[in-house]
């Protein structure tokens, strides 16, 4: 086991430390407080990244500064069977966000899509991999997530006259008089390329119009007047009707596949994904937008997204709960094991991976251990069969290490980063089928072999004739005589 140090990331819509006037401080800041970071009252604490992506890679405590790149490296035996799928490096990438105000309207490319992107740009788009990524809430969380249903849509141009006028009334026919994805492909663009000013003033008018309704309004009518607070007059304002609001109570979670719109809107999340940092953007965002490639990009399914609980605890892991997307890089863990008076803490044991994982301390303190032998040439300084667990502690686990997570007196809640064991699954079966089609294929070329050396035989020593007649012989064992075939 290795314990690592890993980057946070300052973005202008993180939380700072201490929210201040009872609102949440920042549950990063707060991680990066308990693993000995200096933490700066006044900047926003917006991501915790654990992992080996070029933008914030972590660095292996006990080294002079290694990165854990750089470790894997020459300890390739940590990947275990992961290498043969994904490389010499970790397929996910794990974090921890605190979102105060909204991130971008985006999506992230597919892998055709994001090698195109950083081939033509690889300033903008860092790297050439798809970005599939799970949010699990760690407090109520809000998030705008794939297009609404087509009658929610119809519904939202017919009352939202503002946002009618932008997307422009024969696309807005279109989409009454169809549920196609062209025609909503057609609308969205309308929206999202649009002149900035007759955004701006549709949202004036539409902001005026909502703040002097005397009716309740709607969730999704409270949520663009908080937008336009955040972005002023931008298009992502009005984008909002276009997307699924989403809220999730802690423990519940969404996945996201590549080419979906979507925009974090506030909470507290774990974070996991393939090893990317594709991010095209279109509204909400003072950087760079990419309209174009966004609006050409997405698949333009509607409908809510589905929301995942987590596996049920078993009578062997009780405080187990695992997250598991249907993509193969990741899955998610989370243990949560409580205090006890006892001398001895609680204990969860955690089966060896085939592949690596990471493992975050939320909460509390504990301790984890594992019964593994210590390699060949282990550093025992950077290697450790004991870990003390307390909140902003992570630890990497080479391939094949099994561990024990033991709480202390106040608990512990410990989120581990994984492959997504489908992964080993079809490995297996696919291995097996190969085995099998070997066994098939070394039978039948042993058996052609042997006939063609007969037919060498016969021709080197003239006695095809005499080969012709045993396989005729051959040929017709099993078939009746004629002999016995005359009616009685």
């Amino acid at each position: 086991m290795l314990r690592l140090q890993c980057p946070v990331q300052n973005y202008a819509w993180g939380r700072k430390p201490d929210g201040g006037g009872g609102k949440r401080g920042s549950e990063v800041a707060a991680l990066a407080a308990g693993a000995g970071v200096e933490v700066d009252p006044e900047k926003p604490y917006a991501e915790l990244w654990m992992g080996t992506h070029p933008s914030g890679q972590a660095t292996v405590i006990g080294t002079e500064g290694s990165t854990l790149s750089q470790w894997l490296s020459t300890h390739v035996f940590a990947l275990g069977d992961v290498q043969q799928y994904f490389g010499n490096d970790l397929p996910f990438l794990f974090k921890v966000l605190s979102v105060e105000t909204a991130l971008s309207i985006q999506s992230h490319p597919d892998k055709a899509l994001a090698e195109k992107l950083h081939s033509k740009r690889p300033d903008v788009y860092k790297d050439d991999n798809h970005k599939p990524e799970m949010a699990i809430a760690l407090t109520d969380f809000e998030a705008l997530c794939g297009f609404v249903e087509h009658g929610e849509l119809v519904q939202a141009l017919a009352s939202v006259p503002e946002l009618r006028s932008v997307v422009g009334e024969a696309a807005a026919a279109a989409i009454e008089a169809s549920g196609s994805k062209a025609a909503l492909k057609a609308a969205f663009t309308a929206l999202m390329t649009a002149d900035a000013s007759t955004v701006a003033t549709a949202i004036q008018a539409m902001t005026k119009r909502l703040l002097s309704e005397r009716r309740p309004l709607t969730d999704k009518e409270k949520l663009v007047l908080r937008l336009n607070e955040q972005y002023p007059l931008d298009v992502g304002v009005l984008s909002a009707f276009f997307l699924n609001l989403v809220t999730l109570k802690p423990g519940q979670a969404i996945y996201l596949s590549a080419n979906v719109p979507h925009a974090y809107v506030s909470g507290e999340l774990v974070e996991c994904m393939a090893t990317s940092d594709n991010v095209i953007r279109a509204g909400l965002t003072p950087k760079l937008r990419d309209t174009s490639v966004l609006c050409d990009s997405l698949t333009y399914s509607q409908g809510p997204p589905e929301i995942l609980e987590g596996s049920s605890p078993s009578t062997s892991c009780p405080w187990t709960v695992t997250y598991s997307p249907p993509f193969d890089e990741f899955e998610v863990i989370r243990v949560r094991i409580p205090g006890t008076t006892r001398p001895l803490g609680l204990q969860e044991a955690l089966p060896a991976s085939p592949g690596p994982q990471i493992l975050l301390v939320r909460e509390g303190q504990g301790r984890a251990f594992t019964r593994n032998p210590i390699h060949a040439g282990a550093d025992p300084k950077v290697e450790w069969q004991e870990v003390v667990l307390q909140k902003g502690g992570v630890v990497f686990l080479p391939a094949n290490t099994p561990i024990m997570v033991e709480a202390l007196n106040i608990g512990v809640e410990v989120w581990v980063a994984t492959i997504n064991e489908r992964v080993f699954k079809q490995g297996a079966r696919t291995k097996i089928a190969v085995v099998e089609r070997d066994a098939q294929l070394s039978w039948v070329f042993w058996l052609a072999l042997g006939l063609l050396l007969v037919l060498l035989w016969a021709m080197a020593t003239n006695n095809l004739p005499a080969l012709q007649r045993e396989l005729h012989k051959w040929a017709s064992l099993g078939q009746p005589d004629a002999a016995h075939t005359k009616p009685t």
